[in-house]
């Protein structure tokens, strides 16, 4: 212990993902029953060697798990009673002792190496813990469960899931509840040189079907099995023979835990903002935004703040959308390998705005000249009028990964109040649009009636952060929208709805949307730098034209 008793250190960058889509995307626990009849029963312990400030130290992971013992073509793939068990030397529990820790809760994030034909890239097996009592001596043993993404292949052959790097987040409290300081530490753990060659964890055969042709190798070969791994089985590590692997940068499913990351700003979310060292950077104030508290979180909760700006043709000129909550339920992220050799990472998400217990941004006012010559003040709303959904697509390219998202919602533009040329106009209460604003759809039969599309592109470069728009990072998100008729507006026998039809209804107009960093709200140990101390975004982005 050089001399002295060294405290873990608290972690800097607690990753916990969404894959992609971040906004990098998690699923709840698969039941048992959803594991196809003749499943094979995975349970393997390995030597890994974990990083502390006191020096590395020995550790074994129990990886236990339910898979198919065979598959086909397209079929999804699915894992089941999944749990991780670290057990520490008993030189860790001695440090937390030290801390006056009596419980600690656990997060783990295990990073899997998914292969098939030469091919490879990484997956996350994410897990969680209630508190567990520190030991007065001897070894530390936690066990976690958690989330696994669900696979297709397009291709026959045997696919293999392989263990490799473990980051562990620790909260530690007192015996009255209370943190302890730090509040949370985070281990790095990689399998040890005792490990090599025996970090494989199933091998699932994968046929084509019976209008396929045959799966190369022997399909009714049973599942490999740890205690006997092929000779030729691929290494672990995703990219190290020139395969895709998906990125371990801020926004991708297979960040370490603790990874130092740079402070960031409350602007530029489209540049890749990093993540912040603590919840509150000095050198940089928040700035001012409506309340995003997720009620009842879920582990694959997400809320970010979005603002931009939309212009109307008609009007020449561009409303300020303002800053408003987007709170978000993540979908299960899907692995899915294609005919001609791709690899897509695929996540569906969906959400909703969230002001004052409504689905609505907050009420924002313009000012334009109607007609070319009278100036035009209104206070707005945009009411959510069905689900927003968030579709993500990761094309896993070697070594850049080419992110695109569909943010699609039914919006309704609703008018409170106006004055035109300083005389107030009553629009009356129900001056709205006909229909929601309607964006040029690129899927109508999947994606049927008027509502906002709008487009994020983004690239994760491997071991770097990532550029332009991921759901989990931000970014700019642009789109094109019509406005349509209004109705309802006007009182006392007045019908305002041709004058506003005329002034802004119309195609052709310009959206541009900047959203920040995500805040993962459910979290056990919430990512620094990501949240406020009560589980809001800490990143407001600002508007760019």
């Amino acid at each position: 212990m050089r001399g002295q008793r060294a405290a873990l250190r608290p972690s800097r960058a607690q990753t916990r993902g969404a894959a992609i889509a971040a906004l990098v995307a998690l699923a709840p626990l698969l039941p048992a029953a959803a594991v196809a009849l003749g499943s094979h029963e995975v349970d393997t312990r390995l030597p890994y060697l974990c990083t502390l400030p006191s020096g590395p130290q020995t550790a074994t992971v129990r990886i236990r798990a339910t898979v198919p013992d065979r598959a086909t073509v397209g079929e999804t793939i699915e894992a089941a009673d999944v749990s991780t068990t670290l057990e520490l030397p008993a030189a860790v529990a001695a440090e937390l002792t030290a801390l006056e820790a009596a419980t600690v809760r656990t997060e783990t994030t295990l990073t899997v190496g998914v292969g098939q034909n030469g091919g490879s890239t990484d997956v996350t097996w994410l897990g969680t813990a209630q508190p567990a009592a520190v030991p007065a001596e001897g070894p530390l043993t936690l066990t976690s469960t958690g989330d696994v993404p669900a696979l297709t292949t397009g291709t026959a052959g045997d696919l293999t899931l392989t263990a490799g790097h473990l980051a562990v987040g620790l909260a530690p409290s007192k015996a009255d509840g209370t943190p302890t300081g730090p509040a949370s530490l985070s281990l790095s753990c990689v399998p040890g040189p005792d490990a090599e060659g025996r970090t494989l964890l199933a091998g699932i055969p994968v046929t084509a079907g019976s209008t396929g042709t045959p799966s190369p190798g022997s399909p009714s070969t049973p599942p490999t099995t740890p205690s006997s791994p092929p000779a030729s089985s691929p290494p672990s590590s995703a990219g190290s023979s020139g395969q895709p692997s998906v990125p371990a940068g801020r926004g991708t499913a297979g960040g370490p835990a603790g990874a130092p990351r740079e402070p960031v700003s409350a602007s530029g979310a489209g540049k890749g903002p990093r993540v912040a060292t603590g919840n509150a950077p000095a050198t940089t104030a928040r700035p001012k935004a409506p309340p995003c508290v997720t009620e009842k979180p879920t582990s694959t909760s997400l809320s970010a703040y979005i603002t931009g700006y939309s212009n109307v043709r008609k009007l020449d000129g561009a409303s300020l959308i303002p800053v408003s909550c987007v709170q978000l339920e993540q979908g299960e992220p899907v692995i899915d390998f294609r005919p001609d050799g791709s690899i897509h990472l695929l996540q569906k998400s969906e959400g909703s705005l969230q002001y004052q217990g409504r689905k609505q941004s907050p009420p924002f006012t313009s000012t334009f000249l109607t007609f070319g010559f009278a100036p035009t003040t209104a206070t707005l709303v945009l009411e959510q009028a069905g689900p927003l959904v968030v579709e993500s697509d990761v094309l896993l390219v070697f070594p850049d990964n080419i992110a695109e998202t569909y943010i699609r919602v039914p919006l309704v533009l609703r008018v409170l109040d106006a004055e035109v040329n300083g005389t107030p106009l009553d629009v009356g209460p129900g001056c709205r649009t006909v229909t929601p604003l309607a964006s040029p759809e690129p899927q109508p039969a999947k994606y049927p009636g008027d509502h906002l599309v709008l487009l994020g592109k983004g690239q994760l470069l491997n071991g770097t952060d990532a550029t332009g728009y991921v759901l989990t990072s931000g970014g700019p998100l642009t789109g094109e929208v019509t406005v349509p008729a209004f109705k309802g507006c006007g009182t006392g026998g007045e019908n305002l709805d041709r004058l506003l039809t005329a002034a802004i209804s119309g195609p052709g107009n310009h959206i541009r949307q900047i959203q920040g960093q995500t805040c993962a709200v459910g979290v056990e140990v919430p990512t620094e730098g990501q949240c406020t101390a009560d589980r809001q975004p800490y990143v407001v982005p600002k508007p760019e034209r």
